[in-house]
């Protein structure tokens, strides 16, 4: 581990300045996935600001029906909160779905969707890797590809984003809050994390120095009914193969009034199916809706080949969890 210093700043304001003055500094939340990185060479701060006690831990009513989550929130605690299980239970299920109890006591909600790529050659610094040594080249593409991308991917950069909260925050049109260099901002969800393109280092929008304070729940009254489902190679501390948040407004004849749809495991982003939101629209829910929404989601779907036979098995997996995934919703299974 390359030495680094340290501060414990007095407050957020304080905070943003120290990142921000220092070109190679970090924020230190939850620690889950930077101590990894430093134990493993991956990260190589000169500077790690910790904001552990800086931002907010409460969970308040925004007054509209919403929640405002601080920061600091952990994983444990927004999945136990009952307005969350209540009003928003695809958020629950999901952050209940990531890796273990003790790892979601201590990550937090600031720092769960900012979780780097767990692409092993990511990880392992004698390989290259575009994200990691922008140029290197990427090691993933014709290599091991079984959790990799086949949506959005680029010739820089075939990852997917391992975060399961974020799929469900995509799916629900969450708003991001954060406090920067240029002051405060609201970022919605979807518009958070960048695909790959011509430079796979930069995972999301926040400029340097930019801290998340919160996350807001929008009110959103389909989302009552509402799933996670996500596919794994086990049952538990794994990332997703596919994975699926849904949620539906349903007429009384079983008809779509609205749908909210994203995917995991797909994409270098988690992935809004927009193009299978409007497939389900007007529609009663069958499987064979649920496959024709699929199939128009996937349309521009790249698998990518590899030593290890390759992740094409997503396609059809993306299909069949999604209709696993409706099923639930309409009373059909589970």
């Amino acid at each position: 581990m390359k030495p680094f210093a340290y501060a414990r700043p007095s407050d957020v304001a304080e905070a943003v300045r120290e990142v921000a003055a220092e070109p190679n500094a970090v924020f230190l939340g939850g620690g889950t996935n930077l101590v990894d990185h430093l134990k493993l060479g991956v990260a190589r701060p000169d500077l790690v600001v910790d904001v552990r006690t800086l931002t907010s831990r409460e969970i308040t009513d925004t007054g509209d029906g919403g929640l405002l989550v601080g920061a600091a929130v952990s994983n444990s605690e927004l999945a136990a909160d009952r307005r969350v299980r209540e009003r928003w239970p695809v958020l629950t299920q999901a952050l209940l779905a990531g890796a273990n109890g003790q790892l979601r006591n201590l990550a937090t909600v600031g720092g769960n969707p900012l979780q780097r790529t767990r692409c092993v050659y990511f990880q392992d610094v004698t390989t290259a890797c575009n994200k990691r040594a922008p140029g290197s080249g990427c090691s993933a593409i014709g290599g091991y590809t079984r959790y990799h991308a086949i949506l959005g991917a680029s010739e820089q950069c075939i990852a997917t984003h391992p975060s399961d909260m974020a799929v469900a925050l995509t799916a629900l049109d969450a708003v991001v809050h954060t406090e920067g260099p240029r002051g405060a901002r609201t970022i919605p969800f979807g518009e958070l994390h960048r695909l790959p393109g011509d430079d796979p280092s930069r995972d999301t929008v926040l400029e340097h120095g930019e801290l998340v304070t919160a996350v807001e729940l929008p009110p959103l009254e389909m989302a009552r009914r509402s799933t996670y489902r996500k596919v794994r190679d086990r049952a538990s501390y794994a990332f997703a193969l596919v994975s699926v948040a849904a949620a539906v407004d349903l007429a009384d004849d079983g008809t779509v009034r609205d749908a909210r749809v994203a995917l995991g495991g797909v994409a270098h982003t988690p992935w809004r199916a927009t193009r299978a939101e409007e497939v389900l629209r007007g529609r009663r829910l069958t499987d064979d809706t649920a496959r024709a929404a699929a199939e128009a989601e996937l349309a521009d779907a790249v698998p990518q080949p590899g030593i290890d036979g390759g992740n094409a098995f997503k396609v059809p997996l993306v299909a069949r969890t999604l209709t696993a995934a409706l099923r639930i919703l309409t009373g059909r299974e589970g």
